[in-house]
């Protein structure tokens, strides 16, 4: 690939944008990054990349695009705190508006946008869902996803007015470069540092964070224009996911189970009632809630349409553990 493409990213110091970024330039890409001015740069130092400080509503946004062809918006804001409702909908949902909008305004050819399984839902208890699922949006738990369905929805009224744009919906990426950390990186964290005793009986679809970079690489390349790809590999109960953890860490893993009912009673006091009176929660309501139902995905499509890889959940899990030990992260 020729050092002349150039590509514009937005979210490129966050998990997937910084395995992203390091993928397309070792693909030949040049790249453009959008940071926020208070970002953590950890993640892209050394790296020859461009460096763009702003938001999603940086004015001169399509000025800053100008002559990229192709445009990753990886950016997103996570959070399942009721506190943060507000900034989830101004960045996941106007952030995504605003930025194709500049797109459109700079002439990028062709967008990847990052949704999120999140935006698609869940089926029924254990049941695996693709594509073309759809959950109602009134049925979709916290203001998290809701904020990833609008923005979705943002991407698909773009290729309604005749914009070039794809959708990949990772689910759940694993692996090194987890900075902040993601929700599963706590996991890991809190697998070894010996502070999870017990597990809620739940489940998650797993995919090393490097394949999910080349879903989005594969997507530019062979995605058509308005479809989403599930970027997912292995379904895997928490229970199997500590399992894996412990046959690569040689810890034990937990044996007991927490009945639902507990973190959502600690969750519910801390966040509507302790919270207001200034006690920082330490569980988030809607990620307890989240828990209730296996979140378990099919990834078919993007497999057979894409060429997605599918590499080993064992070597994705062990670089995260190596990452995090290097990076002193274990105390």
């Amino acid at each position: 690939m020729s050092m002349t493409i150039k590509v514009f990213v937005t979210g490129g110091t966050g998990f997937i944008g910084t395995n992203l970024v390091r993928l397309l330039l070792e693909q030949g890409y040049s790249v453009k990054a959008l940071v926020r001015p208070n970002s953590r740069l950890d993640n892209l130092k050394g790296l020859e990349i461009e460096l763009i400080k702003g938001d999603l509503n940086n004015p001169d946004l399509s000025k800053q695009m100008q002559g990229c062809s192709v445009l990753f918006h990886v950016a997103a804001h996570y959070s399942l705190w009721q506190s943060e409702v507000e900034k989830l909908y101004q960045s996941n949902v106007l952030g995504t508006r605003q930025v194709l909008a500049a797109a459109r305004e700079a002439g990028i050819e062709r967008t990847v946008y990052t949704s999120s399984v999140a935006a698609i839902g869940v089926g029924k208890p254990g049941e695996s869902v693709d594509e073309t699922h759809q959950s109602p949006v009134e049925k979709l738990v916290g203001h998290y996803k809701k904020s990833k369905y609008y923005a979705e929805q943002e991407a698909i009224k773009a290729c309604q007015k005749g914009q070039d744009v794809v959708i990949v919906n990772p689910s759940t990426p694993i692996g090194p470069w987890d900075i902040k950390p993601t929700p599963t990186g706590d996991i890991i964290l809190r697998f070894l540092r010996r502070q999870m005793p017990a597990y809620v009986d739940t489940g998650l679809n797993l995919i090393d964070v490097r394949d999910v970079a080349w879903g989005h690489l594969l997507a530019l390349e062979k995605g058509k224009t308005g479809e989403r790809y599930i970027l997912g590999h292995q379904n895997l109960s928490l229970k199997e996911l500590l399992e894996k953890l412990a046959q690569i860490t040689a810890l034990e893993a937990p044996k007991t189970t927490v009945p639902l009912w507990l973190p959502l009673a600690v969750a519910w006091v801390e966040e509507r009632i302790l919270a207001p009176l200034g006690k920082p929660p330490s569980v988030p309501l809607d990620g307890v809630k989240m828990s209730t139902q296996p979140m378990y995905y099919e990834a078919a499509k993007a497999v057979k349409e894409l060429g997605l890889p599918q590499s080993p959940l064992e070597i994705a899990l062990k670089d995260a553990v190596e990452w995090f030990m290097s990076h002193g992260y274990i105390a």
